[in-house]
């Protein structure tokens, strides 16, 4: 795989959007069509991830009527099995990524950003991420011998988020080559999807990364079912 990059405050970039979970604990409502602030969470999603080069998104046919809303050129994909997890989730939309790049004759950026959509206040954290990304490129030239590092969002509990980082794309592609087999990314924690990642944690605004995996993460964060609670 070849890598390019593009000069500026903020990295160029590819963006891979986790949005196909069960939401068991929210009785099966999509997070993606959670709301706040009369928008989706995937479309909060989207919308941080703005900048990316391409989007690939990751979850349900059902979504495509959201990505037509939020005037995107996502594409869609879905882990095979579904449900089969964040990592299975994260390689299908790597690599449909790579395979659009390759299709439309362009390299691919240094960086990819992977986002979970469960996530309302996640702009502000990628925009500390895609700061550092640019201030980490510029070091590159300058500490020769010093091995690339992605970016992982470190919330103020002193929590990693690898559901919200900056990976560097030479490095999530090994990752997910180790174990692109039959079988081999189904249910893989991301722990183990990463563990050979050369990563910094880059500390985030308070509550940037703040999920919503409940309804009282829902009423804590002030964001709204998708549809009138029916009675």
């Amino acid at each position: 795989m070849t890598v390019s990059s593009n000069e500026g405050k903020f990295p160029g970039f590819n963006a891979v959007i986790l949005a196909g979970g069960r939401s068991s604990r929210l009785e099966g409502e999509p997070k993606a069509l959670l709301r706040v602030s009369g928008r989706t969470l995937l479309g909060v999603a989207l919308e941080a991830s703005a900048g990316a080069s391409t989007v690939a998104v990751a979850g349900p046919d059902s979504l495509s009527e959201v990505l037509r809303e939020a005037g995107t050129h996502a594409v869609l994909v879905r882990e095979d099995p579904p449900f089969s997890g964040p990592a299975a989730a994260v390689a299908t939309a790597f690599k449909a990524l790579l395979a659009l790049d390759a299709e439309a004759g362009r390299r691919t950026p240094d960086w990819t950003l992977v986002l979970a959509c469960d996530m309302p206040f996640i702009s502000a954290a990628v925009e500390t991420l895609l700061a550092e990304g640019g201030a980490e490129e510029a070091r590159d030239g300058t500490t020769p011998g010093s091995p690339p590092e992605s970016l992982v969002a470190l919330d103020e509990t002193g929590r990693a988020q690898p559901l919200a980082a900056l990976y560097r794309s030479v490095q999530l592609d090994d990752a997910v080559r180790r174990f692109d087999r039959p079988g081999g990314l189904v249910n893989l924690s991301m722990k183990t999807l990463l563990a050979r990642v050369q990563r910094r944690d880059v500390r985030v605004p308070a509550h940037s990364t703040a999920d919503v995996d409940t309804w009282e993460d829902a009423r804590r964060w002030s964001v709204e079912a998708a549809r009138p609670a029916q009675t």
